[in-house]
């Protein structure tokens, strides 16, 4: 099970742009806060914390055409995509600390890019409440946090969708979503078409979370790169409540913590997101202290007694 990681670098992504609410910038200060740097450090993982990147601030402002804050989002993005594109070329695993899930759209065209030029096979495990389907006539707020993965799929607005110069930056079979609870009626239809691999709670309930991530898993070889996007609010809200979007019925502690060790026994990591985390919401910074404990199990810590 045992398994040696490339060098680490840390990227704080500070804003909530693609929010609806305020706090989701203090994102990479409370994981930082919670001991992240230390606790991989720990486990014999070389880590750079790279500080923060730096984007445009927050206008607050209402959508515009069905999109807010456009400009700040991409402008956002390209500095996230050229920052992880930068650790990706220099032999380095890049963690993505958010920030609001706009945010994944940088990262992931930049993982895609890398994994083109390098001739692997890219599995996206998406972690969240939300499917982030939603596109500019189907949103109900214009929240583009709510459209990252359509835009990672080719629908959305060109600026988005052709950041990385290619479009679309993903094709939906290379996408899993698990823990999903919570789509607009108008985005259910275009997950549907566009035949999104999703595991949502109901799915989960009914097969177990080791079967669904066994499913989601499946193909995963030596040849390929796994790029986890960790939504906190993936969580159940009674363990992660320091996030703005909770849905109730997410997975527990347990069901978690496997997700993670399952990702890591795959041995495929090579690239993370920790997004949505707001700890103006939080309890005594718990939810961030939670995700570190999480992100351990990625790199290999697990309950595991037998050999």
């Amino acid at each position: 099970m045992s398994r040696s990681y490339p060098p680490v670098s840390l990227l704080g992504a500070p804003t909530d742009i693609g929010a609806g609410h305020r706090g989701a910038g203090l994102g990479p200060e409370a994981l930082r806060i919670a001991g992240l740097p230390e606790a991989l450090a720990a486990r014999g993982i070389d880590v750079v914390d790279r500080g923060n990147l730096d984007g445009p601030r927050n206008p607050w402002q209402p959508p515009t055409d069905g999109y807010r804050h456009l400009g700040e989002v991409v402008e956002w993005n390209r500095v996230v995509m050229e920052g992880v594109a930068a650790e990706l070329a220099a032999g380095r695993m890049p963690i993505l600390l958010g920030g609001d899930h706009c945010l994944g759209i940088g990262s992931i065209t930049a993982v895609a890019n890398h994994c083109r030029k390098a001739g692997k096979k890219l599995r996206v495990i998406w972690l969240d409440a939300h499917a982030d389907f939603n596109t500019h006539n189907v949103t109900p707020s214009g929240n583009i946090h709510g459209m990252p993965v359509a835009c990672l799929c080719g629908l959305g607005p060109q600026e988005l969708t052709q950041l990385g110069g290619n479009a679309p930056a993903l094709h939906p079979s290379e996408i899993r979503q698990i823990g999903i609870r919570s789509v607009d009626e108008g985005e259910k239809r275009l997950v549907q078409e566009h035949g999104l691999d999703v595991y949502d709670m109901r799915y989960i309930d009914e097969v177990g979370m080791k079967r669904a991530m066994e499913e989601a898993l499946d193909g995963v070889d030596a040849d390929t790169h796994v790029h986890v996007s960790f939504d906190v609010d993936f969580l159940d809200p009674s363990i992660a409540p320091g996030v703005g979007t909770t849905v109730p019925g997410g997975p527990n502690y347990r069901e978690a913590q496997l997700v993670m060790e399952m990702i890591a026994d795959s041995g495929g990591m090579g690239s993370l997101d920790i997004v949505e985390l707001n700890p103006l919401l939080d309890a005594q910074n718990a939810t961030a202290k939670l995700a570190v404990d999480l992100v351990e199990s990625l790199f290999g810590k697990s309950t595991l007694m037998r050999d």
